[in-house]
């Protein structure tokens, strides 16, 4: 996401050579989502220069890739997870948890896959599950079959929370595309471990998507109390404002729990001038 264009210039330098992005970037968020991993395994030394652009505070959650989830399906993959648990090494503690995006026909009949895929993983990393199918939202002995998958190889359910996009119809373009591409499932907010993982996905009109996050305000300040810590992602289909969106929730929260760090000041899209 550090690359996206419509940033460039407006929230980050437009000068910056992208091995250079990251660093920008995590002056104005402390955790990013690895997509990118998702669709080819990265070489080591492009992770190493991840690593270099970060503080070791800074989190990365980090899609494992779909040759493993998508199309193996989790069974089989020893190789292409070894190559991957390789290249990612380098993120060392940033690599906050491993992300595990299971596709929509990814069922309650699949759960021993799961479970075995789950069983196999060595223990030097957390772990976050996001399943799809309407099964596990809307059945409840299939919702406790994967709670109980997941707590026994102390792994989190990460929720993404469409319920805002899906609430009235699309209004832009960007709109039109994510209601043809993303899960329209229940919103779920209960954590199972000290790490809770939220992706939130509102609207390209922005008091639309600050409104509708408002129960996970309450939701991750409940979380904090309870001396957990959350991540929470913030997108909107275009993500055009999701750098300001993503700060704006931060203070949200941190209103009402003082006691949360609070984020750098952003590097100035461009030099100031005298003039």
């Amino acid at each position: 996401m550090w690359t996206h264009a419509p940033w460039q210039g407006r929230f980050l330098p437009r000068s910056l050579p992208p091995r250079e992005r990251l660093r920008s970037y995590a002056t104005w968020c402390n955790a990013v989502e690895g997509n990118t991993t998702f669709y080819a395994t990265p070489a080591r030394s492009t992770v190493e220069s991840w690593a270099q652009q970060t503080d070791p505070d800074f989190r990365f959650v980090v899609k494992l890739p779909k040759p493993i989830t998508h199309e193996r399906r989790l069974g089989g993959v020893d190789e292409e997870l070894r190559a991957f648990l390789e290249a990612v090494e380098p993120l060392g503690p940033r690599a906050h948890a491993l992300w595990v995006q299971l596709p929509g026909s990814f069922g309650p009949n699949d759960l021993g896959a799961l479970a075995g895929f789950l069983r196999g993983l060595p223990r030097t990393h957390a772990y976050a599950v996001e399943v799809r199918h309407r099964a596990f939202f809307e059945d409840a002995r299939a919702e406790r079959l994967l709670e109980r998958v997941l707590a026994g190889a102390g792994a989190e359910w990460v929720p993404f929370d469409t319920t805002v996009l899906f609430r009235s119809p699309p209004t832009s373009d960007a709109e039109r595309d994510a209601w043809t591409k993303k899960p329209r499932v229940p919103r779920r907010s209960s954590a199972l471990t000290d790490r809770p993982i939220v992706r939130y996905l509102g609207r390209d009109d922005t008091e639309r998507t600050v409104e509708g996050w408002r129960p996970w305000v309450d939701t991750v300040v409940a979380w904090l109390r309870e001396g957990r810590s959350p991540t929470v992602f913030v997108h909107t289909p275009d993500n055009a404002e999701a750098l300001p969106l993503a700060r704006r929730f931060h203070d949200e929260v941190r209103a009402r729990v003082p006691e949360v760090e609070p984020l750098a000041d952003p590097v100035p899209a461009e030099p100031p001038t005298l003039f």
